[in-house]
């Protein structure tokens, strides 16, 4: 078996990478021996990059197209090798392909919460996650960094540890951007962007490039979110008086719909939607009081009841009855009653009411009218 590879390898004297895998990063071009013959055609198709490393060090790089091996066209090979006039032997080298085309649909995201603190809901946890592209513009440093003397290398093998880079720098440009939680929804798009700038220097050690990142979700814990959905639920249902009697409503079409239930099933749902009434009668804000204001009460009037040409008439204001005094329909004998009296009484006689039926103060200077019987 060995005597076959051994001729098979000198015998072929095309390389190239038929790319079967769409997952393959680096593929090392299998030789027996590692020997290349002289005038071997190497072939690089589209997406591909070709990397000749002698020795652990990285020498000639070809892009796509097809090209004869020869010391034109590998010139730092043929210095490290010492071919000053050429070569006729077959030589030894570690042919590496790299794609270069272009991976989507990669995905990161937190495996632990991040925790952060949040102007309106103090410290909350947040997780998140999206996808991102990705491409090998330097496939020299993808092999020397990377790839090392696998014959194999994946995609698998650095998205983890692209994603713990992400991650990192995530939670950094979170803490800093200072955004409302309820705000991040509209600014996925400019975290995305510079979390990508943020990350690129780092990516870009590896020899790749970082194409486009995207923030598909921020997340809440779901108990946070339950939370978020109560309060929502409250703002949506607005009058709570008018959505307990909706409640009301439906709860007795149930009821009606099921006999079965027991009159002391609807007693307890009956008294249990009337406390639930009240409440929202007592929460409910009082026409013309802001809300949280305790209203005063009312100061005590007294109103009274007048006999106006033999008929009841009233109640009126302690106002109305000056007004009445002021037009000669109440005097000192006109009859008034009010709550609390035993009868109708000559408004005269009445304290409160006396003041007012006494005519106009005296004009200051005057003297004051003569006594009867003294005249």
């Amino acid at each position: 078996m060995d005597i076959w590879k051994k001729l098979r390898g000198e015998l072929i004297d095309i390389i190239e990478w038929p790319d079967d895998n769409p997952d393959s990063l680096v593929w090392k071009f299998p030789r027996y021996n590692d020997e290349i013959k002289n005038g071997a055609q190497l072939i690089v198709r589209p997406g591909q990059a070709a990397v000749f490393v002698d020795q652990g060090r990285v020498a000639d790089v070809f892009e796509p197209g097809r090209h004869k091996l020869s010391t034109d066209n590998l010139p730092i090979l043929s210095t490290l090798r010492g071919w000053v006039y050429g070569f006729e032997s077959p030589f030894k080298a570690d042919v590496y392909f790299v794609a270069t085309r272009l991976f989507t649909d990669l995905k990161w995201g937190t495996m632990n919460p991040v925790m952060l603190r949040d102007a309106e809901f103090g410290p909350v946890r947040l997780r998140a996650f999206g996808t991102y592209t990705m491409q090998c513009t330097h496939p020299s440093t993808l092999v020397s960094e990377i790839a090392g003397a696998g014959a194999h290398f994946t995609v698998e093998g650095i998205v983890d540890q692209l994603r713990n880079m992400i991650v990192s720098r995530f939670t950094d440009v979170l803490g800093e951007s200072k955004i409302p939680i309820l705000d991040l929804a509209a600014s996925y798009d400019e975290l995305g962007k510079f979390l990508g700038e943020r990350i690129a220097p780092a990516i870009a050690e590896f020899g790749l490039e970082l194409k486009n990142l995207l923030i598909e979700n921020i997340s809440l814990p779901p108990n946070v979110e339950e939370a978020l959905d109560k309060r929502s639920s409250m703002g949506i249902i607005g009058d709570l008086h008018k959505y307990t009697q909706y409640q009301t409503a439906e709860a007795i079409g149930d009821a009606a719909k099921n006999p079965g239930g027991g009159m002391g099933d609807a007693m307890g749902l009956g008294a249990g939607f009337a406390m639930a009434q009240q409440m929202a009668q007592a929460m409910a804000p009082k026409p013309g009081v802001a809300p949280g204001v305790q209203t005063p009460p009312l100061p005590h009037a007294s109103q009274f009841h007048l006999a106006i040409n033999g008929q009841q008439a009233g109640p009126f204001t302690i106002d109305e009855l000056r007004a009445h005094a002021s037009r000669g329909t109440l005097n000192a004998q006109s009859l008034v009653w009010k709550p609390g009296m035993a009868t109708w009484t000559p408004a005269g006689q009445v304290p409160e009411l006396a003041p007012m039926l006494a005519g106009p103060p005296p004009i200051p200077g005057t003297p004051p009218p003569i006594p009867p019987g003294n005249a």
